[in-house]
This record gives C-alpha cells, structure tokens and sequence, in this order.
C-alpha cells in the first residue's frame, strides 16, 4: 500500500515548483507550499549530480531521517508539501550536519510559525 504522506503525482510537483517557497542551505535545498489536507506530504530527491546510485540513496536516507527528526522533536504544522533536494555537498556529511541544514531550512521559510 503506498504511504499517502508522500508526494508522487506529477501535478504535485508541478505546483511545488511553480507556487512553491524555495530555500537553500548547505546540503539541501527545501521548497514548501500549504496544501488544503490535514497532513503534510514530503518527497526527497538526489539527482545524479550528487553522485552514483549508492551516495544517492544514502542522500535520501539522511535527508529522510533527519526530517524525521526535526518534525519529533519540533512538531512541523500539519498542513504541508516538502520537496527536500539533496546538493552535491551532501555526499561526506554526517546525519547530524544534514540535520542542521534542514533545521535552517525550515526555519528560514518561515514553517514553523505558520498555520496554513
């Protein structure tokens, strides 16, 4: 059964990166837009630019675990789509420092004070 709290339609990330909020930090660059749902959806991506299929998949995983991360501990609104784009930087970096980037992330767009 596929998890409804992820993105996967073409249509979503379309309207991700047409209305969407783009920030940039060190390792990940986030884009959110306010969905009309009571839950938040996400998605990761490592594209090839951030190196071979191994070093990609570890890419997600960290992005993925850190998310997870900071919406247990900081309690992320409901209401969200995140598309979380991994940079070529990301490759040598610990959880911990992909962490850190995705905080700043979140907290430069401005996420955590808002309601949808």
């Amino acid at each position: 059964m596929k998890d409804p709290l992820t993105l996967r339609n073409k249509e979503d990330f379309d309207r991700l990166h047409k209305k969407g909020t783009s920030v940039g930090s060190r390792y990940v660059v986030m884009i959110s837009l306010a969905n009309d749902l009571p839950y938040s959806r996400k998605a990761f991506l490592a594209s090839k630019k951030v190196g071979n299929s191994v070093q990609r998949h570890r890419a997600v995983r960290l992005m993925r675990e850190s998310f997870r991360q900071i919406q247990k501990e900081s309690g992320l609104p409901d209401g969200y789509d995140f598309l979380f784009i991994a940079r070529s930087t990301i490759t040598d970096s610990k959880c911990a420092d992909v962490k850190k980037s995705i905080e700043a992330a979140v907290k430069r767009a401005g996420v955590l004070n808002k309601k949808p």
